[in-house]
C-alpha cells in the first residue's frame, strides 16, 4: 500500500470539507486530544475506587496486590502495543485512522471488563485498554506536534494533558457513586457513553496536511494571531473564506512542512531506539516517566484500602476524597506548560519534584483525615506538574535528532510501570509508610536527573 494512500483518499472528494477551518484548528485538535486523554484516564480510574471491594466480594485475598497487577496489565498492553502503533502511524503518515481504531478497542475492552466473570478476564480487558491508551499518547500527542507551532508546543501539550486530572476528577466519584446503586456495571456504562462521545469528536478532526491541501494552514493562522493579533492575515491561512480553495492540491499531503514524517528522513524503528538511547536527555525523560509511573501506581491501589482501614470509608466516600485531592491538579499541567514555553523544562520540573516531598511525608500521618486530603491534593498537584515539561523535553530532543519524529520518540514514553511496589501495602506491616517513603526517594532521584541532564543548558 502506498504510504500516502490514506491521505489521498481523504483528499479525493471534490468538495471542501464542512467546517474545514475549525475542524483542523489548533484549538480543536488540542481539545480532541485533551478529550482523549480525559477519556483514557476516566476509564483507567473507574475501577480504582470499586475494584478492591469487588474483588473482596468475589472472595479474592491480597486485594491490593491484585489491583496492582490489573494496573500493570494496563501498562503492559501500553508498552507492547506502542512500537507497532508508532510505526504504522509514521509509515502511513496518518493520525486519524489509528485514533479512531483505538477508541473502538476501548469500548470493547470496557464491555469485556464489565462482564468479566473471573480475574484473568479482567486482566485481559485491562491489556486491551492499555493498547487503546497507547493510541492517545503516541498518535494524539504526535498530532499536536504536527499541528502546533514549535514555540507553543509546551502550552498546548499542557492544555491537552490537563485532561489527566480532569479524567480522574470525573472517574473517581462517578465510579463510587454508580457502584452503590447499580453495581459493577454502572461505572462502565458511564465510561462507554463518554468513550462514544470522544469517538464522534475524533471523527471530526481534519489533519493539518489535509487542511493545507485546501489552502488552510492552522499552524500559520495561530502564529499570525499570536504575533499580530486576531485580525492578522497570512497568505495561505484562510483568514477570510475566499482564501480557502474549492479544489484540493493533489500533492499537498506529500509536502506538508510539519514535524511529521513528511519532512523527516525515514530510518528504521530500531535506529530510532538507538538514537534515543544514546541521548542522555532522552534517556533522562524515559527514566523520569518510569519513576513517575512507579510513584503513581504504587500508591493508587492502596489508597482505597488505606482510607477504609484507618477512617472506615466506603467506595462512594473514597471517590469524593479523590475529587478533593485531584481538583488542584487540573491546573498544574497547564501552568507547567505555560512556564515551560517561557523558561524551559528543567527549572519547573525540579521545583515540582522538590515541592512534592513534604506532602509525601505528611501522607504517612494518620491523625487527621482533613490533613490527609490536603497533603494528597498538594502532592498530586506538584507531581502532575511534571508531565507537561517531561513531554516538552522529549519533543525538544526529537527536534535535535535527525530522523526522529515526535511520534517515533513516543514509542518509549509509556514506561513499564512495575507491579512490585503495589505489593508493599499487602506484605509489609507498615506498607503505607513504605509507599510514601518510596515516593520521597523516587522524587529526589528524579529531581537529580533533571538537574544534571534536562535542557539545552543543564542547571548543573
Amino acid at each position: 500500500m502506498d504510504e500516502n494512500y490514506l491521505a489521498r483518499y481523504h483528499l479525493s472528494s471534490p468538495r471542501k470539507p464542512w467546517g474545514l477551518e475549525w475542524r483542523s484548528s489548533v484549538f480543536f485538535v488540542t481539545f480532541v486530544v485533551g478529550l482523549g486523554v480525559t477519556t483514557d484516564l476516566l476509564v483507567y480510574s473507574l475501577i480504582v475506587p470499586v475494584i478492591p471491594f469487588q474483588l473482596e466480594h468475589l472472595g479474592y485475598q491480597g486485594v491490593s496486590g491484585l489491583v496492582g497487577w490489573l494496573l500493570f496489565a494496563y501498562s503492559a498492553g501500553l508498552v507492547v502495543s506502542t512500537p507497532p502503533i508508532a510505526f504504522l502511524s509514521e509509515r502511513y503518515n496518518n493520525r486519524r485512522i489509528p485514533f479512531l481504531c483505538g477508541q473502538i478497542a476501548l469500548i470493547g475492552a470496557q464491555v469485556m471488563l464489565m462482564e468479566a466473570p473471573t480475574y484473568w478476564v479482567m486482566a485481559l480487558a485491562r491489556i486491551i485498554q492499555g493498547i487503546s491508551s497507547s493510541v492517545v499518547w503516541v498518535v494524539g500527542l504526535a498530532l499536536i506536534c504536527d499541528t502546533v507551532p514549535e514555540k507553543s508546543t509546551g502550552r498546548q501539550l499542557g492544555l491537552a494533558l490537563s485532561g489527566m486530572p480532569l479524567g480522574l476528577i470525573i472517574g473517581y466519584p462517578v465510579s463510587g457513586a454508580l457502584y452503590k446503586p447499580f453495581g459493577f456495571h454502572g461505572p462502565f456504562i458511564f465510561g462507554i457513553i463518554v468513550t462514544t462521545f470522544d469517538f464522534l469528536c475524533r471523527i471530526l478532526v481534519i489533519e493539518r496536511k489535509e487542511a493545507i491541501a485546501w489552502g488552510f494552514d492552522p499552524t500559520a493562522r495561530l502564529t499570525a494571531t499570536e504575533e499580530k493579533g486576531p485580525d492578522a492575515i497570512v497568505p495561505g491561512t484562510a483568514a477570510h473564506p475566499p482564501s480557502v480553495r474549492s479544489e484540493p492540491l493533489q500533492d499537498a499531503a506529500d509536502s506538508v512542512p510539519c514535524p511529521a514524517a513528511a519532512t523527516i528522513p525515514r530510518i528504521s524503528l530500531w535506529a530510532v531506539v538507538v538514537k534515543l538511547l544514546t541521548s542522555s536527555r532522552a534517556v533522562t525523560v524515559f527514566v523520569n516517566v518510569l519513576l513517575y509511573g512507579v510513584m503513581y501506581t504504587s500508591a493508587e491501589p492502596a489508597i482505597p484500602l488505606h482510607l477504609q482501614s484507618v477512617w472506615g470509608l466506603d467506595s462512594a466516600k473514597v471517590g469524593l476524597i479523590y475529587v478533593a485531592a485531584v481538583v488542584p491538579t487540573l491546573f498544574s499541567s497547564a501552568l507547567a506548560g505555560w512556564w515551560t514555553d517561557r523558561n524551559g523544562t528543567a527549572v519547573i520540573s525540579v521545583i515540582c519534584l522538590l515541592l512534592s516531598l513534604p506532602w509525601w511525608g505528611l501522607l504517612i500521618l494518620q491523625t487527621s483525615l482533613a490533613l490527609f486530603i490536603v497533603a494528597f491534593a498538594l502532592q498530586s498537584f506538584f507531581i502532575s506538574g511534571t508531565v507537561a515539561p517531561f513531554t516538552a523535553e522529549l519533543a525538544a530532543v526529537t527536534r535535535a535528532l535527525e530522523g526522529v519524529g515526535c511520534q517515533k520518540a513516543l514509542i518509549l514514553i509509556p514506561a513499564d510501570f512495575s507491579p512490585y511496589p503495589t505489593q508493599l501495602y499487602d506484605h509489609l506491616r507498615q506498607g503505607w509508610m513504605a509507599i510514601c517513603l518510596l515516593g520521597i526517594g523516587l522524587s529526589v532521584l528524579a529531581s537529580l536527573l533533571v538537574f544534571w541532564w534536562f535542557g539545552d543548558e543543564p542547571l548543573y
